[in-house]
């Protein structure tokens, strides 16, 4: 019988997808994040056939190494991919899969309520009330912004960035400009979005930045101290993708000396340690992490990695291999 090393606790939708297959699983018995000692000592003594991953696990050489002969695949619960070694995972032959495409929605509102959030003032309106501030409607209190009629920039079209910019063209009636490294003419036509040859465009003529591509070399600080300068000052920057492609440190500067009117994060550069300038800022949303968290999503990402889990121990090709 198969034997499946799950790293973390997960929805148990994926775990009965596994146990349907005639699959023995064994969790993780502490539902923490394993350093990569403990990883190790699950792996070397377990001789498991599959790994099920979070992105919290940094799955290197020396953990690829140690899953052993047996081991096949190494299912990612999550949309990135940047915290395993592809090229020595090539070498030795284990596959690697993610599970996109089944959080594009989710991420997408998550998304738009921050973007909501930051232009509305939510945050602030509710820390201003909670501390008794409040004490009658004023017409000049915690004014915001609307998203309507306004530019809408997104930095990457891919599932969720082609989600975003539909929701802000039909949703809002935004003006929707985006870039990415393939221009995608069939988008453009279904919503009217508009092409830009540099994400340096998109950051010049947008009112909210909304930022989705993937966390390589060439993506890391993407938007730092030079960029963020070229947005306007009552723009906003929202980051659903991952936390690296923004320079925090930058980004509180930016904030506190007014360069771009406020933003909403959801991942951070450090995870989970985040930029301590930024938390003493009252234009800038912080959320733990947080947008795919939704019961549906988190199910359909377990389900989606147990099938991947599956195709690979059944000599088939996962219908999610990372390549």
């Amino acid at each position: 019988m198969p034997k499946i090393f799950v790293t973390r606790k997960i929805p148990e939708a994926g775990i009965n997808k596994l146990h349907d297959a005639g699959f023995e699983v064994e969790m993780n018995p502490v539902d923490k994040v394993l350093s990569k000692e403990e990883l190790l000592h699950y792996l070397k003594d377990g001789e498991y056939d599959a790994v099920l991953s979070l992105l919290t696990d940094k799955i290197d050489a020396d953990v690829l190494k140690g899953a052993g002969q047996k081991c096949k695949i190494f299912a990612n619960y999550a949309v990135g991919f940047d915290n395993v070694d592809l090229i020595e995972a090539k070498k030795i032959g284990i596959m690697i899969t993610n599970t996109p495409g089944v959080v594009s929605n989710t991420v997408a509102e998550h998304t738009f309520a921050l973007m909501l959030a930051i232009a509305h003032r939510v945050s602030e309106g509710d820390r201003f009330s909670r501390a008794g501030k409040y004490h009658g409607w004023e017409p000049m209190m915690l004014l915001g912004t609307d998203l309507s009629g306004k530019t809408l920039g997104v930095i990457g079209l891919g599932h969720i960035g082609s989600r975003v910019a539909y929701y802000g063209k039909k949703g809002f009636d935004m003006n929707v400009i985006y870039y990415d490294i393939k221009r995608n003419n069939e988008f453009e036509k279904e919503i009217g979005a508009i092409f830009s040859e540099t994400p340096e465009d998109v950051l010049k003529k947008s009112d909210f930045v909304s930022i989705h591509v993937p966390l390589m070399d060439s993506t890391k600080h993407l938007i730092n101290a030079d960029r963020l300068k070229m947005m306007k000052r009552d723009a906003y920057l929202v980051n659903t993708s991952r936390g690296p492609i923004i320079d925090e440190k930058a980004l509180a500067d930016a904030l506190r000396n007014k360069i771009i009117r406020g933003a909403a994060i959801d991942v951070f550069e450090h995870e989970p340690a985040i930029e301590p300038e930024l938390m003493k800022l009252e234009n800038v949303i912080l959320t733990p992490h947080i947008a795919s968290a939704t019961e549906e999503a988190r199910d359909k990402m377990a389900v989606l990695a147990a099938e991947n889990i599956i195709a690979a121990l059944e000599g088939k090709r996962p219908p999610n291999l990372v390549e």
